[in-house]
């Protein structure tokens, strides 16, 4: 196989992991959608569309065992091959979350919601964004974005602790309010472990160009 038909193949792989990218994005987008609109029907089609993640992961993993098996890849191409991997592993775990919420809007079926929700929409929000830039950042192997994005991390976190606050004061002045309180509190937890996959994302990014394995998830 000749060099040009190599990088071919490797820009295929890009897209596939863009591809895979959008999809997760959207499903990240629609289950803080169903949450707040109680859409169960939403939240069924999200469980049902995380087969289309598990396929495409699995697609793009054997694309690069195939790649290496055939074209005994050069330090710098293995990396990036190597980077993809380790990114669609990520991307798969974000698209297992977006499962998780869903289902805790099936589990909250018809109940009156105990609060307003305004803080889970912001973090989902900031989530998706944090998604969207870390696919960007590593496509242009943009380092500082990659560094940019992780500094979001921080502002996820501390919308959990806020969240987390204020639910433990809502559930001790009303013992009823525990098992709802404690799924929203799962779905924070959810949306903050999605950031912190971004955050890894932002470090394959990193290692890609640079070649250095750092720890931006502190």
């Amino acid at each position: 196989m000749t060099r040009n038909s190599f990088d071919t193949d490797l820009m295929e792989l890009h897209n596939d992991l863009l591809r895979m990218g959008s999809i997760v994005e959207k499903q990240m987008f629609q289950c803080i959608e169903a949450l707040v609109n109680q859409d169960t029907d939403l939240a069924e089609q999200i469980i049902d569309n995380d087969d289309l993640v598990d396929n495409l992961q699995k697609e793009i993993e054997d694309k690069c065992i195939k790649l290496i098996a055939t074209q005994q890849p050069m330090a710098v191409d293995l990396r990036n091959i190597f980077t993809t991997t380790k990114i669609v592993t990520d991307l798969e775990r974000m698209a297992d979350h977006a499962v998780d919420i869903a289902k805790v809007v099936k589990r909250l079926k018809g109940e009156k919601y105990i609060k307003q929700l305004i803080d889970i929409p912001r973090m989902g929000k900031i989530v998706n964004e944090m998604i969207k830039d870390s696919l960007d950042a590593y496509i242009e192997g943009n380092v500082d974005k990659a560094y940019e994005i992780c500094k979001r991390d921080d502002e996820i976190d501390a919308i959990y602790k806020q969240v987390f606050s204020e639910l433990l004061l809502i559930m001790m002045s009303n013992p009823a309010t525990i098992t709802q309180a404690t799924q929203f509190l799962f779905v924070c937890k959810f949306l903050e472990r999605v950031a912190d996959h971004t955050t890894n994302i932002c470090e394959w990014t990193v290692y890609l160009i640079t070649g250095e394995q750092i720890d931006l998830n502190e």
